[in-house]
């Protein structure tokens, strides 16, 4: 097992594709580390995972935060930034700049000091993999900060390949995937979206968490893969273009 006794720290990591990924490499014999800002959740998950997981609750929001993550944390091998917040589609004229900036907060700024206090951490050989969306690529009308906050992350994570070599950082491209962020949508409407959804990818399916596990773990693996966007959309991109 490629993992076997390596040192993982998952933000994100107390539910959806971040969970998903800590069972998968704990179950390759990684110790993981999963970040969550929910106290409860976090309990939650580490009830599930393994003995040899522990946990953090960190507000991604809050440099300190993250710093302190790492300092806790001392020499490690992969970083996994999955953290995300429930984006509703809102027109940009109506949307006031503290807003549009706050957007951006989770999914990007924390992103950027996650990276920022592991790197000095990771020990040779080891990665960073950062999340973005299909939205990056596929904007639809009401979504444009999300789009922006997507694409950025896949700048960022090009950008940090070249500076942090031979630290790898890639990023994963989500499709739509079956996660507790759609949670909020009542269930026959959710059912009717996940169909809906479904119908627009070459696969006819949905995405689910542990296909973007899979994702997470190859390119952690995979030590002459970086700079990379591996999308991971049942071919939603090809069948919408």
């Amino acid at each position: 097992m490629a993992l076997s006794g390596q040192r993982i720290v998952i933000i994100g990591g107390s539910s959806g594709m971040g969970l998903a990924t800590a069972r998968a490499a704990a179950a390759a014999g990684a110790a993981v580390t999963i970040a969550s800002s929910d106290p409860g959740r976090l309990q939650a998950a580490l009830a599930e995972l393994p003995d040899t997981c522990a946990g953090a609750v960190v507000n991604t929001r809050n440099e300190a935060d993250i710093a302190a993550l790492f300092a806790r944390a001392g020499e490690l091998d992969h970083v996994v930034y999955t953290a995300g917040d429930t984006v509703r589609p809102r027109p940009l004229a109506d949307l006031p700049l503290d807003a549009a900036r706050e957007m951006l907060e989770v999914r990007f700024w924390g992103a950027v000091a996650a990276v920022k206090h592991a790197a000095p951490r990771i020990r040779p050989g080891g990665s960073v993999v950062l999340t973005s969306g299909t939205i990056a690529v596929r904007p639809v009308p009401g979504a444009a900060l999300a789009a922006g906050a997507a694409a950025a992350t896949e700048g960022l994570t090009r950008g940090l390949a070249a500076e942090l070599a031979p630290i790898r950082v890639n990023a994963v491209r989500a499709g739509a995937i079956r996660t507790p962020l759609w949670n909020s949508v009542p269930e026959p409407q959710r059912a009717a979206l996940f169909a809906a959804l479904a119908g627009q990818t070459l696969t006819k399916s949905i995405g689910e968490a542990e296909q973007i596990a899979a994702a997470h773990l190859y390119l952690m693996e995979n030590h002459f893969v970086t700079g990379t966007v591996l999308t991971v959309d049942g071919g939603a991109i090809l069948a919408r273009s």
